[in-house]
C-alpha cells in the first residue's frame, strides 16, 4: 500500500465539497479557484478542476455565465443552483459527521 495515493485518494474524496463551497461564496472564476485549492493543497494540476466543473454542471449542481474581459477572451463564472445550495448542505452535514466519527476514533486510539 502507497501513503501517497491513499493521500491523493483522500483529497479526491472531498474534491466536489470544497468546490462547491468556494463557488457558494458568489460568482467566481475557475482560476481563482484553482488558486485557491492549490494554496490549500487540495488540488495539484488545471486538468483535475474542469472535468470536476463540468459533471458538476451537468448534474445542475452550478451554472455558469460569460463574462467579458479588458484583458483578453471572456471568461466563465460560476455560481451554486439552488438544487447545488441544497446538494452542500447535505455535504456539509456529513462532513460534519465524518469530522466527529473520525476524532471519536482517532482520539480513542491516542488514549489506547
Amino acid at each position: 500500500m502507497n501513503l501517497e495515493n491513499t493521500q491523493v485518494q483522500m483529497r479526491k474524496g472531498i474534491l466536489e465539497y470544497c468546490i462547491l463551497h468556494i463557488i457558494s461564496r458568489g460568482e467566481v472564476y475557475a482560476s481563482d479557484m484553482l488558486e485557491e485549492l492549490t494554496s490549500a493543497k487540495m488540488i495539484v494540476v488545471e486538468g483535475t478542476l474542469y472535468p470536476l466543473l463540468t459533471r458538476l454542471k451537468n448534474a445542475g449542481l452550478v451554472e455558469y455565465k460569460w463574462v467579458e474581459s479588458k484583458s483578453g477572451p471572456p471568461r466563465k463564472y460560476y455560481t451554486l443552483t439552488a438544487k447545488g445550495k441544497k446538494f452542500l448542505d447535505g455535504l456539509s452535514d456529513t462532513w460534519e459527521d465524518l469530522v466527529l466519527s473520525t476524532q471519536k476514533i482517532t482520539d480513542y486510539t491516542k488514549q489506547a
